[in-house]
């Protein structure tokens, strides 16, 4: 039928590994908040499958066959490849949507050069939000990853193309598609910097997101971005997608840089679906 939400959200490790630790239990608890409407949200949309776009940690996807843009098509999926414990969340089995999966895939292809992929270790980058979106692991998902961690990285202006692709590829079947890019914005994960966040960086990318000011959004160079925002700012391409694929204006339902506990500044967004 057609795609029924675009939207974009946090998926650190921290969310739920280190909620715990959390001295700001009133700003956690509003950012939950969030999380829940996002997935009411969703729910309410009657989304029949999630894409969910991520950046992946080198879980799946090495050097040795870094692709640009990968489409999972498997029937089921696994996760957290992380330590439970670590993690907080418990391993499970995550449905898929194969066959949807293949069709949005060959209507991609039409555009944008994407690898595609039958089985698919998720770990915190999809497994988080889906702790929060999707609780009972009872909503088909379709997991899509961008090239956000080995340089040469896919480039801004083709995350743009292929958020485009999959808006074309989900009107383009019967089903009801939601759709959400993970990520961080500004984070240094793994380094001595980690729980640093670029607050004044994060709000002037949010707001031209959500304007769907596409000549800011494209301007970004990797060498700023990490000087500014971290190799975790490289993330940005999930929400890029997203923003795409929508095509309308978006709004900011929650950012905070008050929860350094889990090394980002926490974000919920979502989109108009705009013609």
């Amino acid at each position: 039928m057609s795609l029924v939400y675009s939207g974009v959200l946090s998926h650190a490790p921290g969310i739920t590994g280190r909620a715990h630790l959390c001295e700001n239990t009133d700003k956690r608890d509003e950012f939950y908040a969030h999380l829940d409407q996002q997935r009411q949200d969703i729910e309410n949309s009657g989304a029949e499958a999630l894409i969910v776009i991520a950046a992946e940690h080198f879980a799946n996807f090495f050097m040795n066959n870094m692709p640009a843009f990968c489409i999972g098509v498997g029937d089921t999926y696994e996760g957290p490849i992380e330590d439970p414990e670590w993690l907080k969340i418990a391993k499970t089995s995550v449905p898929g949507a194969p066959d949807l999966g293949t069709r949005i895939t060959r209507e991609v292809m039409q555009t944008v050069d994407v690898a595609y992929a039958e089985e698919w270790k998720f770990d915190h980058g999809i497994m988080v939000p889906l702790h929060f979106l999707t609780p009972k692991y009872d909503l088909p998902i379709i997991p899509v990853n961008i090239n956000c961690q080995g340089p040469p990285l896919t480039p801004l202006h083709r995350a743009w193309a292929f958020g485009e692709a999959l808006r074309r590829a989900c009107d383009s079947v019967p089903e009801k598609v939601a759709l959400v890019g993970t990520g961080g914005i500004s984070h240094w994960p793994a380094t001595p910097d980690s729980g640093k966040i670029n607050e004044a960086w994060d709000r002037r990318f949010l707001d031209q997101l959500v304007r769907q000011d596409k000549e800011a959004l494209l301007g970004y160079s990797d060498e700023d971005t990490y000087a500014q925002a971290g190799q975790g700012g490289f993330e940005i391409r999930t929400y890029i997608a997203a923003a795409a694929a929508a095509r309308g204006v978006g709004e900011l339902q929650f950012y905070t840089a008050e929860l350094p506990i889990f090394a980002v500044g926490v974000t919920v967004a979502k989109f108009d679906i705009a013609a």
